[in-house]
Order: structure tokens, then sequence, then C-alpha cells
């Protein structure tokens, strides 16, 4: 074929035309669907559990290599931070989230289409197929899986990939059969800084990692429970369980209200449980200025009121989550300087 004709081939729009019988389509809009995939993920709200999985990263980096100096292992000593084990936290973090937000989305398209708030998402709405986002979940799931390769030869995160991605896919479920599912959702995001820790150092000196995801643990079933009152006349409709239709959206704010102070006493306790190479006064005032955001937080909501539930859910978590790394990061900073 002379030059010029490849030239017009490969400029084609819509596909590449090739002598009858062969006619090859390309794409083109994949990148556009990518982008809706994307948006229906809410892949911008992975701020909330991946500053807490780094957080943990950065405790138990210094953990390892405040032991190896103990041991005078100067080699383990310089080891303490490794390039690889940050990248494989960061992509099995975006993985496994996109894989169960994804999922949540598949399992839930049709309540989602009998919901009014919820009626305009990406499935409900046509915006994308079904098939596309099936085929999404398991492009991710298996990204997830291939990510904990990364911490080779520690092979408990891979032994652990299918059981994790598997318990924070039931979350999806879990409305079906019980009023208990925003403590679900709270334990999958657990699950990010003490699968964080076990990737870095195993299960040894694991407790930090522990009381600080149960601190993530109650954070986020007291904002999800604070959520889940929109559509507390809703989950009762369609004969789905959830704390505001169980107990109604007073009851179900003072609740999440408790769920809060746990975090905060979880939180402040870290210091007491990390001992090595230990947190300060920053971090403790990180937490109390965690405790401010999150009473501001329920000081937006109100039993009749509740039109600013997305600023209490969006924008004070994000300080929290952000806030929070950023200060703990400090602190270890100045302990290790």
């Amino acid at each position: 074929m002379p030059w010029d004709r490849r030239q017009q081939v490969l400029m084609s729009p819509g596909r590449l035309q090739f002598p009858s019988p062969f006619v090859v389509r390309i794409p083109f809009d994949s990148a556009f669907m990518l982008r809706r995939l994307l948006e229906l993920i809410r892949f911008s709200h992975t701020v909330f559990a991946l500053p807490f999985a780094l957080l943990a990263a950065l405790l138990a980096w210094a953990y390892r290599a405040e032991v190896a100096r103990q041991a005078a292992n100067e080699a383990a000593q310089q080891a303490g931070w490794r390039w690889i084990e940050f990248l494989g936290i960061v992509l099995c973090m975006v993985f496994a989230r996109s894989a169960a937000m994804a999922f949540n989305r598949a399992v839930d398209h049709k309540l989602d289409a009998a919901n009014p708030r919820t009626l305009s998402r990406h499935l409900p709405a046509g915006l994308v197929s079904l098939k596309a986002v099936g085929a999404f979940v398991a492009v991710a799931s298996l990204g997830f899986v291939a990510s904990t390769l990364l911490f080779l030869p520690n092979r408990w995160p891979l032994v652990l990939a299918v059981p994790v991605l598997a318990f924070i896919c039931g979350y999806s479920f879990a409305k079906r059969f019980t009023a208990a599912a925003h403590f679900w959702l709270g334990t999958a995001l657990f699950l990010a800084p003490v699968c964080t820790w076990i990737a870095i150092v195993g299960f040894e000196g694991i407790l930090p990692a522990i009381v600080l995801g149960g601190a993530v643990l109650f954070w986020v079933a007291g904002f999800d429970i604070i959520y889940a009152c929109q559509d507390e006349a809703t989950d009762r409709q369609q004969g789905l369980h959830s704390v505001p239709a169980a107990l109604g959206t007073s009851k179900a704010l003072r609740l999440a209200a408790v769920c809060h102070l746990f975090t905060i006493g979880l939180l402040a306790s870290l210091p007491w449980v990390y001992t090595s190479p230990g947190l300060g006064w920053v971090f403790l005032a990180g937490v109390g200025a965690v405790a401010v955001l999150l009473v501001y937080e329920h000081l937006l909501v109100r039993p009749d009121d509740l039109t600013r539930v997305n600023v209490a859910f969006f924008q004070v978590n994000a300080i929290v989550s952000i806030g929070l790394f950023v200060v703990g990061a400090l602190d270890l900073a100045l302990r290790l300087s």
C-alpha cells in the first residue's frame, strides 16, 4: 500500500479501512468511557481511605527501622522506607476501592433506579452499561491481586487478597439483611491500615494498626449513618436495612455521634500503643482538631434539616483523613529528625 494511502487509513475517524472484507473498528471513545466509569465509582473519594493506609505505612516503616536500629541491623534500618512498598500500597488501595465501588453500583443499580436521590447515577441513567461495569470490576480485581505481588517475598498480601476483596465487595449485599451494614463498611476500611501493616512488617507489633483501623471503622460507620439518613423513607419502602430505617433519624444521628466519640478515643490512645518510635504532641493536637471537625460535622446535620449532609460527608471528612495523615507524618518526621 502506498505511504499516502496508509496515512489516510490511520487518520480515518472511526475505523481502519482495509480492502473488503476486512473492517477493523477502533474504540476512540475508550477514554470517554473510562472517565464515566471513574465518575461512577467517584474515584476522587479514594482520598477518604488512602491517607489512613499511608499513615499506617509510615508507622510501620518507622517501627521497622526502630526495631532494626535496636538490633544494630544497619542494612534493615536503611530499608525502613521502600518505594516498591509505597507503590504497592497505592495500587492496592486504588484497585480494591475501585472494584468494590463498581461492584456496589452494579449490585444496587435497580435499587438506585427506584430511589429519586440516586436515579441520576450512571447505571440507572444509562450512561454506562452493566457489561462495562462488570468488565471494570474484573480488571480492577485482577489489578488488586497482581499489585500484592509487589510485596514479595512477604506472601501475606497475596494470601489475603481474595478474602479481603470478597469481604469489601460483600458489603454491597449487607443492607439487604442487616442494619449493621454501616459497620460492615467501616470494617472494610478498617482493613486498609491493618493490611498495610501486614504487607510491610507482617503481624509483628500490629496493635497500633488495629487501633488506627478501629478509629477508621467508627469514623466511617458514623458518617455513613449520617449519609443514610437521607434514605430513611426509601429504605423502608424497599425493605432495606439501615440504622435510620430501624431507629429513625434522630436516634441514628445520636448513634453516629457515639461512633465518632469512639473514633476520637481510639485516635487519642494511639500514642500509648505505638511506642516505638512513638507519637507525640503534634499528633495529639491533630486529634484535637479532628474532634472539632467532627463536632462541626454533627452541627451541620439536624433531624429536620438534612440539606447539608453532602458538606458534612465529603468536605469535612476529606479534611479529617488528609489532615490526620499530615500531622502524623509531621510528628514522625520531628521525632526521627
